[in-house]
Formats: structure tokens, sequence, C-alpha cells
């Protein structure tokens, strides 16, 4: 049996997901892990995404590389799994860890820090990486890039669907029946609730949305973030941690420090919520079934306030439908690899914006 390996740190910035994907007949997962970041490079990272400052090329040249070990272990991981169960790996497909993503400046660009040639070195196998900045060059917003897989396994003719991703950012995949596939970022996920959980816990996450459950939702909090001009743009549209980090939310509501913590925790739970349904109910009437994935799915509290402000949705895991819901961004990189080595297309041009379909990333050869 053959198989693909998929890596992607998202924008949460906690570790490295890796997939080992076959496809034969269809696409199965056949194992999934996550390694966290060393402790320091997290809080580097972290720390990058809220303030943008590095110290100079020197810097820059080894948190790339620092990054790369990090990939390259996951990777190791996988090209060892596949090894135990007798399945030969074809390539490896590495999202990488992005940094900056800025579509909307006058010189757009978006940077995934990782560097391939690593992976390729340790491992062995082909690896094939830096798939946004192709679909930026064509005028698109390089993100978000999954749709089309959504589509593959998840629609369904005789019912209207969405999948939602849960990762630091939240994005949607439309899958209207006999409609063009449409997709969008709507803004924080989890990287909000994450970063302020940190900061006043200690915890890398609040496990089932339960401190949230204690504080009490602040209307002017809510009204300050969500008036934010980001969320009133038309799709295409995309955005990152270096856009809606602590420091956004500190400046946009006057100080955090005048709220209780929990409180805090309670709103920017209520400001998830409140942009994903509102993003998705103004681009289509109603969707059937809303199917979710990433890190955001065990969030209880999260996933009962989507069911709540949707009554007419059924909202469930991507597990339903039999594909781990913390695997699916690591497999849809296993998927797009396999596509750019097939020299096929990896975007779609109604998701992202860009002139036309175009094959992603670039490759490395073993």
């Amino acid at each position: 049996m053959d198989a693909f390996v998929g890596l992607i740190s998202g924008t949460s910035a906690d570790g490295v997901d890796a997939a080992l994907v076959s496809f034969e007949p269809d696409l199965r997962v056949l194992a999934f892990t996550t390694h966290a970041y060393p402790t320091a490079l997290a809080e580097r990272l972290r720390a990058l995404g809220q303030d943008g400052r590095i110290g100079g090329l020197d810097e820059f040249g080894a948190l790339d590389a620092d990054i790369a070990e990090s990939f390259a272990e996951s990777a190791c991981w996988a090209v060892a799994e596949a090894a135990r169960r007798g399945v030969t790996v074809q390539a490896i497909g590495s999202h990488g860890q992005t940094v900056r993503h800025r579509p909307h400046a006058t010189r757009p660009f978006t940077l995934q820090m990782g560097d391939p040639n690593v992976i390729a070195e340790r491992t062995g196998h082909t690896t094939v990486a830096d798939f946004r900045r192709r679909d930026i060059a064509a005028g698109g917003q390089g993100a978000p890039l999954l749709p089309a897989l959504h589509a593959g396994l998840f629609t369904d003719p005789a019912e209207r669907r969405a999948v939602l991703n849960l990762g630091g950012i939240a994005n949607l995949t439309l899958l209207l029946p006999g409609e063009a596939v449409i997709g969008f970022d709507t803004g924080p996920a989890n990287g909000l609730l994450d970063a302020w959980c940190l900061r006043h816990t200690g915890k890398p996450y609040d496990a089932e949305g339960r401190w949230a459950a204690s504080g009490a939702v602040q209307p002017a909090l809510l009204r300050a973030w969500a008036s934010d001009p980001w969320f009133a743009l038309p799709a295409p549209k995309s955005t990152g941690r270096d856009q809606f980090h602590l420091e956004w939310a500190d400046r946009e509501c006057g100080g955090l420090e005048n709220y209780a913590p929990e409180d805090v925790q309670a709103s920017l739970l209520a400001l998830s919520a409140q942009t994903i349904c509102g993003a998705l109910t103004q681009a289509c009437r109603r969707v059937d079934r809303l199917l979710v994935c990433g890190g955001g799915v065990h969030n209880t509290q999260l996933m009962q306030a989507l069911a709540k402000a949707l009554p007419e949705t059924r909202v469930e895991s991507t597990s339903a439908h039999g594909l781990n819901p913390d695997a699916v961004e690591a497999a849809g990189f296993a998927w797009l690899a396999r596509e750019t080595l097939a020299g096929r297309p990896g975007n779609l041009p109604s998701v992202t914006g860009a002139r036309g379909p175009r094959v992603l990333g670039c490759i490395y050869p073993a």
C-alpha cells in the first residue's frame, strides 16, 4: 500500500500535526499524532505572531531551522509508522508554520517557515512545501486551501452542507448542491481563547470551555471586537494570528484589565461563535448540516454556542463521517502533496480568488 504524510502547525502554534494517509481507494488516515513544540520555541512563535518583531536575519534563519527540526521529527514518526505497517511513503506534504499572512497588502505575501530541505534530508523522502505562495502570486488569498478536499469528502447532492475548521482561526467551506464551492476565513476560533487561557491559568487551552462557562459575556467587549472592519470584508478573505492577537483584543476594547479574566474568556468564545455563525448565515440562507473539524471541536461550550445560534442546522464532528477531526488539516496537506506530484491544481479560484487553477507547492526531491 502507498501512502503520503501530511504535516501542519496551525495558527495556535502549539505543535506539529502529522498524518499518515492512504488514498486507496478512498482517503483514510492510517495514523495521526501531534508533537508539541519545545516550550521555548512555542513561546517564541506566539510572541512573533503577536508583536511581529524579529532580531534580524540570523534570528530568522535560526528560527526557520528550529521549526524545520520539529517538522522533521514529526515526519520521521510518520515514516516509522508507515514502515511498521508495511506501507510505502510516496512523499511528504509540509505546510510549515505561518508567521505572516498579508494577502491584502500593497505587495501581497504569505510566509511559512520550516525548511523543507531538512525534512527531505532527515526522512529520505521527497517533500512538497510552500503551497500558498503560488495562489497569492495568481491574485488569490493563498487560503483556505482545503475546500477542494472538503468537497471531495463531504459533498452530498441531497443536502446543503458546510465544513467548519476550528483552528486558531476559523474557516468555512460551503457545499451547496448545484453551486460552486465557496470557502473563506471567518476570524478567530481558538487562537485568542488559548492565548488568554495560557496567560491567566498557565494552561495551553480551556478544556471543554469550562473556564469560559464560569464567566459572563460582556456586551461591550463583544461590540468592540465585532466592529473590526475585517469582519465586514466580503469573501474571498483570509487572516491569521498576526491580525487577531491579544494586543488587538486589548486595544479594541480600551483595556482588558477592566474585566474579570473569566468574563473575557466567555466573551472571546462568544466572539468566535458570533462571527462564525454570522459569516455562515450571510453567505447562505441556511445549511442542513455543519461538519466541524479542528481542535475547537473539543470545546463543548463553543460547539453548544454554534448549535444554539444555528437551530435549523445539525452541528456535528467530522468523526460522524469517518474522519478524525484533529487530523483533517494534516491529511489535507498529504492530499495537496499528492496533487502537486500528479501535476493537478490544488486551489479553487472560487475560494481564494486566484486568476485560475494552479499547481501548488515546490518539490524537494529525496
